[in-house]
């Protein structure tokens, strides 16, 4: 008996899927498109200096932090891949951030959306993600997140979204209104419009990798320097060139750090890593507050305690110029930790020391930091 012929070809093609597609892209470009710009804020340093710092405002997007843009890039690139349709449930594995904002494009899309996170996550984010409709599935032991997450997307026939893997290059790190490409532009008019430094904490790595490309694509002479809190294995792995580094410990700096190195962190792009106690970013971001009224988060305390060390290091070399770091989430995810004194004596951190070494360096210059 002759087999039968097989067909010279496939048609996998839906017209229902595809014009489902069409119109989910349309709505995620769409909330780009009403979305403003965030701002450049100039922090008060002694005009004889010669040294400008801006503060890169990501507390601003509609969900509150820098994880907008990745969220949203993260769904575009899961869309044109064809990976999430309108029956798929997008799963992800986060601290809290990127959770948020996941949660709202999926709503915007109209797809169900779960999250695994750490137990230990602040309840002014879970609130969050469960007010854009998303559900939280909690771990007890952070480095359990990938599989968990990987689990429940086979379980429920859904999509992985895999921040830690696919954030540097679901980034298009040439352009296209990238956080680098807009830093240069906000700066085009300043008196130093092509900063010395870059300042940048690392959660995925995505945005530390687009920054680093796109300073190097740009022919910049910028320099981008990451700063890492403790417990992370991004400082050490970068140290030593070990791509498998792992400590095995969650960061107390929700949104940077980890106890691991991620696919999405990127060590050659980066000219120096600042290892940065967690007591140091939360003095920091609470020094900021009380300065110029901008409640932030930790991670942006973090990115300041290395800023202040670099302008230091400007300052005794004699150099003038611009630094930029960011602003990655506002402060009111964090009134019950990191601005409760409380809980801040109970992690066992004493914060008077490292504000003091910043009380004094923006006085005198002089920057003598904590006895360690």
């Amino acid at each position: 008996m002759t087999p039968p012929r097989e067909p010279d070809w496939v048609d996998r093609s839906c017209s229902t899927t595809r014009s489902w597609v069409d119109e989910a892209i349309r709505r995620v470009a769409a909330d780009a498109n009403r979305s403003a710009d965030t701002h450049l804020h100039v922090f008060p340093l002694p005009e004889e200096w010669g040294v400008d710092l801006y503060l890169k405002d990501e507390s601003v997007h509609p969900t509150g932090s820098l994880k907008h843009r990745l969220a949203r890039s993260l769904f575009l690139y899961a869309l044109a891949n064809g990976w999430v349709t309108e029956h798929t449930t997008v799963v992800e594995a986060s601290s809290g951030s990127t959770a948020v904002s996941e949660a709202y494009f999926a709503r915007l899309i109209g797809v169900d959306f779960i999250t695994v996170v750490p137990r230990g996550t602040s309840p002014e984010k879970v609130a969050l993600i469960e007010r854009y409709g998303g559900r939280c599935h909690f771990v007890d032991v952070p480095a359990e997140m990938y599989t968990e997450a990987e689990r429940l997307a086979a379980e429920t026939g859904g999509h992985y979204m895999d921040q830690f893997t696919y954030a540097e290059r679901a980034t298009d790190w040439r352009g296209n209104n990238n956080i680098a490409e807009s830093v240069f532009e906000q700066l085009s008019l300043e008196r130093h419009p092509v900063p010395e430094w870059i300042v940048m904490s690392a959660g995925t790595g995505g945005t530390s990798a687009t920054i680093g490309r796109y300073l190097r694509y740009r022919r910049h002479p910028t320099r981008l320097a990451v700063v890492d809190p403790e417990n992370s294995a991004f400082f050490p792995g970068w140290v030593t060139g070990a791509s498998d580094y792992a400590t095995g410990m969650p960061s107390r700096i929700e949104g940077i750090g980890r106890p691991r190195m991620e696919p999405s962190f990127v060590p050659s792009v980066i000219d120096l890593m600042i290892p940065v106690p967690d007591a140091a970013g939360i003095a920091a971001m609470r020094h900021l507050n009380d300065t110029t009224g901008r409640c932030a988060g930790g991670s942006t305390g973090t990115n300041l305690w290395g800023v202040w060390q670099l302008i230091a290091r400007m300052l005794e070399e004699g150099r003038e110029g611009s630094v930029v770091t960011l602003i990655c989430d506002g402060g009111e995810r964090y009134r019950h930790s990191y601005y409760n004194d409380a809980w801040v004596r109970a992690q066992g951190m004493d914060l008077e020391p490292y504000t003091a070494t910043l009380e004094r360096f923006l006085a005198t210059g002089d920057w003598v930091p904590p006895p360690p």
